[in-house]
């Protein structure tokens, strides 16, 4: 049983397309061995190019009069979308920088707000204070002049008393000169 060989049915297809590939290669190195084969193939090669060049420009005339995108086009909006991707991708950072600022910029203002509207009400406080003691100047300030103005009536009387007393001693003693 081991004698026994199996039977391989792609086994000569092996065999034939080993040898096909050997005389290809043969065949291939020969021609480009030979320096006549180079120069033909060059010049192919350089038509072969100058015509694709040529068929790309009438395909992207063509493509401009159809309003179709081509390659370039297409790979130029792919550029300017992850452009803007990027862009976008700053924007949100900075969006969110300013967020973070502004939130603690708004913390600050808070504070300061609470801190003026202490101050405010302090000052209410002491302007409530200094405007009853203002009324209090204003009353005193009052009754001095009042009492100004009487102890000046007090003494005008009693200038006038004095001068009363003077006059009665002046007659009373008949001289006409005041002592």
């Amino acid at each position: 049983m081991s004698n026994e060989q199996s039977f391989d049915p792609l086994f000569g297809f092996r065999q034939l397309s080993g040898m096909w590939e050997k005389q290809l290669n043969g065949l291939l190195y020969n021609l480009t061995d030979n320096k006549e084969f180079v120069r033909t193939a060059n010049l192919g090669l350089n038509t072969y190019s100058r015509y694709l060049e040529q068929v790309r420009k009438n395909q992207e005339f063509i493509a401009a009069l159809m309003n179709i995108p081509t390659k370039k086009d297409v790979a130029n909006a792919a550029k300017l979308s992850i452009q803007a991707e990027e862009k976008i991708d700053i924007l949100e950072e900075q969006i969110w920088n300013l967020q973070e600022s502004v939130s603690s910029i708004s913390k600050d203002n808070v504070r300061m707000f609470e801190e003026v509207v202490t101050i405010v009400m302090q000052m209410k406080n002491e302007f409530q204070k200094v405007s009853q003691e203002m009324s209090e100047i204003h009353n005193i300030k009052a009754e001095l002049s009042a009492l100004k103005n009487l102890i000046g009536k007090e003494k005008e009387q009693q200038k006038k008393e004095s001068k009363k007393v003077q006059d009665k001693e002046l007659v009373l003693t008949g001289s006409n000169t005041p002592k």
